[in-house]
Formats: structure tokens, C-alpha cells, sequence
């Protein structure tokens, strides 16, 4: 696969934690193949319009992409988004990072912690805005969920990145933002912005002292899987050298380092792990699309 550049398309702007992670690795496969990788991005319609052009390209290595799942299982299995792809168009090669989800405010917030969210949101159905950062993406689920396990409205209101959710928080256009431990560290380490909780089982070493949602009574668990997919057909050579490309790439320590620096949790998986994975998430998020139906 030498000469002809590798496009890693990421259906998000530049600067979100998928682009970040994505331009992390590039340099090392590109290292690993001896050829060109390139990070395109292709942002729009909630990563959509990406990865439809990842799905359309040809099986022959040369793109790839990645996949944030349950972000991409929720456009296909909503027939309102009318997707051109499904499960069967998706070859995968790796798993790179899973993180987990978090809820973040403004480092001025009233809100110091879950309850305090919640007590504001029932004083004031439907006025507190929540923000995501695609529809029916692991935020939007989160905040479904977090509205029916708590018994609260809010005012929910979707953007097209995650810097675009932050430049929105920090400067007070919303009261609250669902997304990922590794969004918010380095507000959170500038003191802009506070966590209020951590949708995993354990709490996040990234965030000393800030409890699990479980903790704080509410049994919210979310995380933004980010698998690297190609086009469905391949051949198995291709496959096999794309998949250790990737696991060479995670296993070098200033990988892992400057991810560790940036609060995303590397966790690789080869193909047929990250296969098992995106099946079992698939049948988790089935009952939550009719939350969103609502």
C-alpha cells in the first residue's frame, strides 16, 4: 500500500476528541506503512454525511474511518434518517478508545453536583438547556435516559461538534453539557468548567473526587466507543494489515502517553472483538431509540 495516500474520514470538524484521536494515530501508521495517512474530515448531519462517503468508497484500503458508536448504529437503525447504510456495510479493524460519559457546567455553575441539577430542573421543567453533540449520538442518549431516571424536562438543543457545545457553554448560551471525560479535561484542569459525574461504573482517575452518576443515586452509564471501520469487502490481507497497523500504533508508549494526557482511555480491540462489541451495543440501544421517538 505504498504511494497512494490512506484518508481517515472522521464525520465531525476538526478539533472534536474523535479528530484529535484520529490525528494521533496517523502519523504512526503512517510510519508502520511507509505511505501517506491523511485525517479528511467530513462533518454534517451528526456524522451522516461522513460516513455515508466512508461506506460508498471502495474496499481496497485506501479509507478508512472512524465509527463512534452507538452514534453510527443509532442513523441506521432510525428509518427517519433514511441511511443508504446498515450493519453489513461496516468492515471492522479496531477499536481504539472508549470513553465514558460525563456532565459538565460552567466553573461559575450553581450546580455543584447531580442533585443540584436535578432539583433546579424540576423547579423549572423544560428551562435548564442541555446540550449534545449529534442526535440520538451517546449524549442525546444520556440525556434521555438521565431525564427518565430522574423525572426531569429540560430543554435540550443539539450541535453539529463538541467544540461547538463548549464555545456554547462557556459562553452561557447553555446551562449543561452530556459528553465525553476526555471533552471536558482540559477546561475542567483550567478551572472553566466543573464535572458534575461520571457515567461509568468507576469514577474517572481524570477527575479526582467527582462521583460515578450511580454515586449520586441515578444508574446512567454511557461512553463513546471509537471503532475504526472500513468498507464492507475487503480482502482478508487488507484487513489483517490495516487491524495491525492499528494495534502496533497503540502499543507505542508516547501513543499511549499523549492520549493518557488528553483523558481519552485507550482500550484496542481487533476486528472480531470490536465486531462482538458493536453487536452487543447494537441490541442495548435498540429500546433507548424509542426514548428519542417521544
Amino acid at each position: 500500500m505504498k504511494g497512494k495516500p490512506i484518508n481517515i474520514i472522521v464525520g465531525a470538524a476538526a478539533g472534536g476528541p474523535n479528530d484529535v484521536a484520529a490525528r494521533l494515530l496517523a502519523p504512526l501508521m503512517q510510519k508502520e506503512l511507509g505511505t501517506p495517512v491523511q485525517v479528511v474530515n467530513r462533518p454534517g448531519a451528526g456524522w451522516q454525511v461522513g460516513t455515508t462517503e466512508l461506506t460508498r468508497a471502495k474496499p481496497d484500503g485506501y479509507t478508512i474511518g472512524y465509527a463512534p458508536i452507538p452514534t453510527i448504529i443509532t442513523i441506521y437503525l432510525d428509518p427517519d434518517r433514511k441511511a443508504v447504510f446498515g450493519r453489513k456495510d461496516f468492515q471492522m479493524l479496531a477499536m481504539h478508545v472508549v470513553d465514558p460519559g460525563a456532565i459538565a457546567v460552567r466553573a461559575d455553575s450553581p450546580y455543584k453536583n447531580v442533585k443540584d441539577l436535578v432539583d433546579a430542573a424540576k423547579a423549572d421543567p423544560g428551562k435548564i438547556k442541555v446540550s449534545h453533540t449529534g442526535i440520538m449520538g451517546d449524549d442525546h442518549l444520556a440525556i434521555l435516559q438521565f431525564e427518565k431516571l430522574s423525572g426531569v424536562t429540560m430543554a435540550v438543543v443539539g450541535f453539529d461538534s463538541s467544540i461547538a457545545a463548549q464555545t456554547a457553554l462557556l459562553g452561557g448560551h447553555i446551562d449543561v453539557a452530556f459528553d465525553n471525560v476526555g471533552t471536558f479535561l482540559s477546561h475542567s484542569r483550567a478551572g472553566t468548567m466543573r464535572v458534575l459525574g461520571i457515567m461509568d461504573k468507576e469514577e474517572s482517575r481524570y477527575y479526582p473526587g467527582v462521583k460515578t452518576i450511580e454515586a449520586q443515586g441515578y444508574k446512567l452509564y454511557s461512553s463513546s466507543a471509537r471503532s475504526i471501520v472500513m468498507p464492507a469487502g475487503a480482502p482478508r490481507e487488507i484487513i489483517t494489515l490495516l487491524s495491525n497497523t492499528i494495534r502496533k500504533a497503540t502499543e507505542d508508549s508516547e501513543h499511549q502517553r499523549k492520549l493518557d494526557e488528553m483523558g481519552f482511555p485507550l482500550r484496542y480491540m481487533d476486528p472480531e472483538q470490536t465486531a462482538a462489541f458493536w453487536d452487543q451495543m447494537e441490541a442495548q440501544v435498540k429500546p433507548l431509540m424509542l426514548l428519542g421517538k417521544k
